[in-house]
């Protein structure tokens, strides 16, 4: 069995919901939604968490969307997250697909940004770099040292020996 709608003081299912009503809400035993509009709805689970969602059909099957936490977001954020979530479908765009690949993207950016930032050479001379999360700054004069070392040991190349 599924979490049950509440109804609190004469609010129900056909009503809209307001800040003060979404506050006084206390959690049951079981999961509680308080409804909203348009198919926002926010679930108050018994451990006292406030999460909204957005219930949708998509391709003929039911799917929910996460449209952020209360108190974080407010019932104004909730709903224009709604409406933005409406307008996608309005132009056949599944909102949580499109969640996804947002969210696939930022982190390939984020992964390239990091990548890119391996290795910085401030207006001194001074190499930085990362490995890991760890930071390693070397001085004008290491980074100097370091670069006369590289340039010996580039034209070197390894005798491969076989294993005895």
């Amino acid at each position: 069995m599924g979490p049950t709608p509440l109804v609190l003081n004469g609010v129900g299912p056909t009503m809209l919901l307001s800040d003060a009503l979404i506050r006084k809400a206390q959690p049951g035993l079981t999961p509680t939604k308080l409804y909203d509009a348009k198919g926002l709805f926010i679930l108050i689970t018994p451990s006292g968490n406030k999460w909204w969602r957005f219930k949708y059909r998509f391709g003929g099957k039911e799917k929910l969307l996460s449209a952020g936490v209360f108190p974080d977001v407010s019932l104004s954020q909730a709903r224009k997250r709604r409406d933005t979530f409406r307008a996608l479908l309005a132009e056949g765009i599944d909102p949580s697909e499109q969640s996804k690949s947002k969210r696939a993207q930022k982190l390939a950016d984020d992964a390239r940004q990091l990548a890119a930032t391996r290795f910085t050479i401030d207006n001194n001379g001074a190499l930085s770099f990362r490995l890991g999360n760890r930071r390693l700054t070397l001085t004008p004069v290491e980074t100097a040292e370091l670069r006369v070392f590289l340039n010996a040991t580039r034209g070197i190349t390894p005798t491969v020996t076989s294993c005895p």
